[in-house]
This record gives structure tokens, C-alpha cells and sequence, in this order.
């Protein structure tokens, strides 16, 4: 009888874990992604391996009842040419969350969702990453004002179609630190999706608007932005994109234009990318693109060096698991 009910114990046991586990998951995710490329930046020319934003990294969410979930997400970003780790393990992202019929609420390290609604969401042929991605838009971040860390950010539920996000970057410093503010916005009806994004740290913001219309085997879309930097004065800036399916295979293209800045003559640049993706799987894609910048006599996107213009073609595989 003790021994009846010794196992009766511990199949209570194990069929209360197993509930337990019913209830959460952890899953771990990441994309491999790597160019050969020709690149040429002003007169130089080379040939190179190219990582493009290769990451790995952990999910999960637990229900707690109710309705109330919470949730984790860690994501670490490496060099697929050579294998490097990044300088900071889980940069990219590491937060934790709790949603519900409330929408969600966010703690930690992630990247402006202005950026998501507006600029990555027409970046279509490459996942918005390397040498082909989108040399033009311009957000805080890139000053290293806004950044990613220590944010607190509310996302409302969708009110039909429509989802808002708002967060502030505490910069946690004893005296004249100012915090960073983001908004994002996304609307989606049917084959139109509408995007809004606005950032600011100080007196840097930038504002952003994007549309994608799909209808049958095409997409086309494109954002406009506004920037308004202390150093540089005021920008404009605006992208087009479109692509074409047939099948297996996407072709992309896109055109981006970036005003001279107020305070700083002839910087402006133009921008164009001819892309082909091949589609293996759900997973695996082979694909190609050439992309070129343009710069004006004092602009330097992609280079670093005024005046020089970049251009790149590139093989490569991508890969989702």
C-alpha cells in the first residue's frame, strides 16, 4: 500500500509539472546571414565576406492566468564572417515584459520601435542589414543620445488595426542627463499599412511617416522623414520601394533621398539597391542585390568619407532557424 501510494504521489507530481510546463515556453531562435561582396568605396576596391546582422537568442512567456502573461526576450548579435561574439553579450535586446488585455508593458534593452514602423518596414529585400540597408534614415540612436537601454515603454492592444507604442530611455545620470523619448504607431487594413514614428532627446528629434500598399504579386511603399539635429541643423529624407513575387523568387527594388543638411552645405546623397532573393524554403533564402550611395561634396553615408561614394554587389545565404 505505501508503495501504491508512493507512485500515485509521483504521478500527481509529474502531471502537475507537466500543467506547469503547458503553461510557458522558452524557444530559441536566430538568422545566419553572409554576403560575398565586391565593395568599392571611392577609388578602393575590395572584395570581402559580409556579416549581416547574424543573431541568436531566447524567448519565452509564462501564462499567469487571467489573461496576464509575462514574457523575456535575449538576443546577442555575432559576426558570421569570422565568428565573433558581440562586445556585449545580449545587446541587442534584453528585456522582460508582462501583457495582457491591458497591452504590454516593457522593461530593458530594445531597439525604437519608431525605427520598425517607419524605415525597416520598406527595407524589404535584405531584413533591413547590411551593406544594402538603409544608409539614409537617420534616427537619435545613430548620435548615441536616444540608444536602447534602460527603457520603459507601454504598448496599447489593437484598437482595429491600429497599435501605439510609447517609451523614455532613463540615461540614469546624478546631474544634466537628459531622457529620450519614442512613439510609434502602426495601422493595418487589409492590403494598406500606415506607420508613424517620432523620437527626441534634447533638442535632437527626428519624425517619420510610411506607407505599403500590397495588391496581388506586388508591394510598394515608402517612408518620408524629418530630422532636426542641434549640430546639423534640419534634414529631409524619403525612400521608395517595391517588389515583385512570382513564386519562389522577389524582386526588389528601391530609391532613397536625403536632403543637404541646413548647416551643412551640398550634404546631400542618393541611394538605390536592385535586389533578387531566391526562396529555398520557409528558412533558407539564396539571393543577390547591387547597391550604390551617392554623396554630395560634404556628405559621407557609408564611408566616412566626404565626397566618396560607395557601392557594393553581393552573393548570399540566408538562413532562419
Amino acid at each position: 500500500m505505501q508503495k501504491t501510494n508512493r507512485l500515485a504521489l509521483a504521478a500527481l507530481a509529474l502531471l502537475g509539472s507537466t500543467a506547469a510546463f503547458a503553461q510557458s515556453s522558452v524557444t530559441l531562435y536566430g538568422r545566419v546571414n553572409t554576403t560575398v561582396e565586391r565593395q568599392e568605396v571611392g577609388d578602393v576596391k575590395v572584395t570581402k565576406l559580409n556579416n549581416n546582422s547574424s543573431r541568436f537568442g531566447f524567448k519565452g512567456t509564462e501564462d499567469l492566468g487571467g489573461g496576464l502573461k509575462a514574457g523575456f526576450q535575449l538576443e546577442s548579435g555575432f559576426d558570421s564572417s569570422t565568428g565573433t561574439s558581440a562586445s556585449t553579450f545580449f545587446g541587442r535586446q534584453s528585456e522582460v515584459n508582462l501583457s495582457g488585455g491591458f497591452g504590454m508593458v516593457r522593461l530593458g534593452n530594445f531597439y525604437p520601435e519608431s525605427y520598425y514602423a517607419t524605415s525597416d518596414y520598406v527595407g524589404m529585400h535584405n531584413h533591413e542589414t547590411g551593406s544594402s540597408s538603409d544608409a539614409l534614415y537617420v534616427d537619435p540612436v545613430w548620435f548615441g543620445k536616444l540608444g536602447t537601454k534602460n527603457k520603459i515603454a507601454y504598448r496599447t492592444p489593437s484598437f482595429g488595426g491600429l497599435t501605439v507604442e510609447g517609451s523614455m530611455q532613463l540615461h540614469e545620470l546624478p546631474t544634466g542627463g537628459k531622457n529620450g523619448y519614442d512613439l510609434a504607431a502602426n495601422y493595418n487594413m487589409g492590403p494598406l499599412a500606415l506607420g508613424a514614428g517620432y523620437s527626441q532627446v534634447d533638442g535632437d528629434k527626428q519624425g517619420a511617416l510610411r506607407a505599403l500598399y500590397t495588391f496581388g504579386q506586388f508591394m510598394v511603399g515608402g517612408y518620408y522623414q524629418r530630422n532636426d539635429e542641434d549640430v546639423l541643423g534640419t534634414r529631409n529624407n524619403f525612400r521608395l520601394a517595391g517588389a515583385y513575387m512570382m513564386g519562389a523568387s522577389e524582386f526588389h527594388v528601391n530609391v532613397g533621398r536625403a536632403n543637404s543638411w541646413s548647416k551643412i552645405s551640398d550634404s546631400a546623397a542618393t541611394q538605390y539597391t536592385l535586389g533578387y532573393n531566391y526562396n529555398l524554403s520557409k528558412r533558407t533564402k539564396v539571393y543577390g542585390y547591387y547597391t550604390h550611395v551617392n554623396n554630395s561634396r560634404n556628405a559621407a553615408y557609408m564611408t566616412g568619407a566626404n565626397g566618396a561614394d560607395f557601392s557594393s554587389v553581393a552573393l548570399g545565404v540566408r538562413h532562419n532557424f
